[in-house]
């Protein structure tokens, strides 16, 4: 007899049928967790705590109680569809978080896919076109799998539940008593998080509600496009006030109410307002500013634009397709009729752009036409301060009619970092001089580690904004310059903070005395920093309320 021990047997059948069992009811456990992460998982970050996931599910109770009363063919194919469904509900609840933080709104799920494919060209600002596609394939991928997952997981349930009827009857029972109980109480663990929960039925129908909202919303904006004061005016009664005056509409990107109030950033930006004001006024310039509410928060400033110049309300994706395939007629069209020789200076754009008809421009510039041969910052292709000067060589230095101009200035668009410095204004020449400047300023990855220095970031972009503003009217300004500079919308959330109004700074700055005694009747507040007493219209109202104001000398 051997006096070593025998060696412990494996590999026999017992043991790999427990081992099944323990991987079946892990495979089981997982599946449960899943539906009820993707049943109870709120649609926006701060509702995003473990308390939301202390819940009971009323879908989770019906559901099966379906699966109790199907037959096993008719089982599978409504657990499949089920599941499927349950796993794009999870998709499209991520991106509306992700469209909370960017955009401050929820995800059209008609209307909003062409937002994605903006989402990928700012992200390639960033990290590389190629990068950026790479990591849209991935989620893509990734939606995909959450979707076949959660298919397979509402199957596997199904199984359970149809192998155990008798017992899976009695518990559904009790938990719908009680979910009935809760319901009626309205017993929630915290504020907003009722215990006896139907928040997946709630999104499917909020998102039902909202695809049906917006095909009635495009019956509404085709008939209230259609209707237009101005678009038979003749050039006899338009902008006569005007006459002789080159006039700058200028969006600075992201300048919203909080870079001048009630923020941490306010105190740097008003001081350069504050500044500003006084230097222009030693020039011989007045101001007068107010707010404007705008139709988008975060991003989305072709909408925006489109608002200021035609004088409806583009506050969506599927408007604004609407809107380019009209004839509306805009502040670019109503200047062209009356005379002035039109320009739109978009330096974000790098590819056509067809649809820019619709503003009645004679000339375009873009990133490719400007004539910029210095680096990117980050999404800007160009410093404002460049935009300004190429503009002025192009149109304002040489012998032509009266200019009407939009010209978009976009160094403080997000990510706010890295920034070019002010140079002189003889220096800019082709750009060429910011080459160094990118790799001397902080990257976004440096930045974005902490919300004070993205408030940072974002406050020192206005700044730069607005001091290549003033000084391009002290450099350049003469009696015959109106500028009307303003912002497109609020930054996000991470910085305007949740919950934030749309409004955003507009002024008005002119050494004619004239011009600004015909807009004393809308009563703006004298110098370029308006505060929280300034009048705020709709930014739709200004097309109408400006061409009336300057109709008649």
């Amino acid at each position: 007899m051997s006096v070593f021990p025998r060696p412990a047997l494996v590999g026999l059948p017992g043991d790999r049928t427990a081992a099944r069992e323990i991987a079946s009811s892990a495979a089981t456990t997982l599946s449960a967790v899943l539906v009820l992460f993707a049943l109870l998982a709120p649609d926006d970050l701060d509702r995003l705590t473990p308390e939301a996931f202390v819940r009971l599910p009323v879908e989770a109770l019906l559901g099966v109680a379906v699966v109790l009363m199907l037959r096993d063919g008719a089982r599978r194919v409504v657990a499949v569809s089920a599941g499927a469904f349950l796993g794009l509900l999870t998709v499209l609840k991520a991106i509306d978080i992700g469209f909370g933080l960017a955009l401050n709104r929820r995800f059209n799920p008609v209307f909003d896919w062409g937002v994605l494919g903006n989402g990928v060209d700012l992200l390639g600002t960033s990290i590389g076109r190629a990068g950026a596609l790479a990591s849209f394939a991935g989620l893509t991928l990734l939606a995909v799998a959450v979707i076949v997952l959660m298919a397979l997981a509402v199957l596997r349930l199904s199984r359970v539940v149809a192998g155990r009827r008798t017992a899976s009857t009695r518990v559904t029972a009790v938990l719908s008593v009680l979910w009935m109980v809760c319901a009626v109480s309205g017993a929630q663990l915290a504020p907003g998080q009722p215990f006896a929960s139907r928040s997946a039925v709630a999104f499917a129908y909020d998102d039902l509600r909202q695809v049906r909202a917006g095909i009635r919303d495009r019956e509404a904006f085709a008939e209230e496009i259609a209707v237009d004061a101005f678009r038979d005016t003749p050039a006899s009664g338009l902008l006569n006030a005007l006459r002789g005056k080159d006039v700058l509409f200028t969006f600075v990107e992201s300048y919203g109410r909080v870079a001048v109030q009630d923020s941490d950033i306010a105190p740097k930006v008003d001081a350069v307002l504050d500044a500003g004001t006084a230097r222009l006024k030693n020039a011989g310039y007045g101001s007068r500013s107010a707010f404007l509410t705008s139709p988008t928060t975060s991003a989305g400033s072709w909408l925006a634009h489109s608002t200021f110049q035609s004088g409806v309300w583009v506050d969506s994706q599927h408007r604004y397709d609407d809107f380019v395939k009209t004839d509306r007629f805009t502040l670019g069209s109503a200047f062209k009729r009356a005379g002035w020789e039109t320009v739109g200076v978009v330096p974000a754009h790098t590819e056509d752009w067809p649809e820019g008809k619709v503003y009645g421009y004679d000339r375009y510039y873009d990133s490719r036409t400007i004539g910029y041969r210095g680096p990117p910052f980050s999404y800007a292709t160009m410093p404002d301060q460049f935009t300004l000067s190429a503009f002025q060589r192009a149109e304002r230095d040489r012998n032509r009619p009266p200019l009407m101009a939009e010209i978009d200035l976009v160094t403080s668009h997000w990510p706010w970092t890295p920034l070019p410095r002010l140079v002189g204004w003889k220096d800019v020449g082709d750009g060429s001089i910011y080459d160094p400047m990118p790799s001397q300023g902080k990257t976004p990855e440096e930045v974005f580690t902490d919300p004070a220095k993205v408030r940072g970031a974002y406050g020192d972009s206005i700044a730069y904004s607005l001091n290549s503003l003033i000084s391009y009217v002290e450099t350049y300004g003469d009696d015959d310059l109106v500028l009307v500079f303003l912002g497109d919308h609020q930054p996000n959330p991470i910085v305007a903070g949740a919950g934030a109004d749309h409004d955003v700074p507009i002024t008005v700055v002119t050494r004619d005395p004239a011009v600004l005694d015909k807009i004393a009747g809308w009563n703006w507040q004298d110098g370029l920093n308006p505060d929280r007493n300034a009048p705020v219209w709709r930014m739709d109202a200004f097309r109408d309320r400006f061409l009336t104001t300057f109709a008649r000398t």
